[in-house]
C-alpha cells in the first residue's frame, strides 16, 4: 500500500491531520483509522513522534447520469 507517514506534534488531532494532508477530513480518517490498528485507542489529542501511516487514495471514476434532453 502506498502513502506517506506522518509522525504528530504535541496536540495533534487526526482530523486536523488529514485535512492538511488530503485537503478533507469526511472518509478521511475513516480511512486512516483502518490503516492504522490501535489509533483509535490512544484518544482524539495525540502526543508528540505517533506514526501514523495515510495511504494513498486512488479516486474511482464517478458514474453520472447524463440526461440529454434530445434523446
Amino acid at each position: 500500500m502506498n502513502g506517506v507517514t506522518y509522525i504528530t506534534r504535541d496536540g495533534d488531532c487526526l482530523d486536523n491531520i488529514c485535512w492538511r494532508h488530503y485537503g478533507r477530513s469526511s472518509d478521511m480518517v475513516e480511512m486512516v483509522l483502518e490503516a492504522n490498528h490501535g489509533l483509535a485507542e490512544l484518544g482524539a489529542i495525540y502526543k508528540e513522534n505517533i506514526e501514523i501511516f495515510l495511504p494513498e487514495v486512488i479516486e474511482k471514476p464517478i458514474a453520472q447520469n447524463v440526461i440529454n434532453i434530445w434523446d
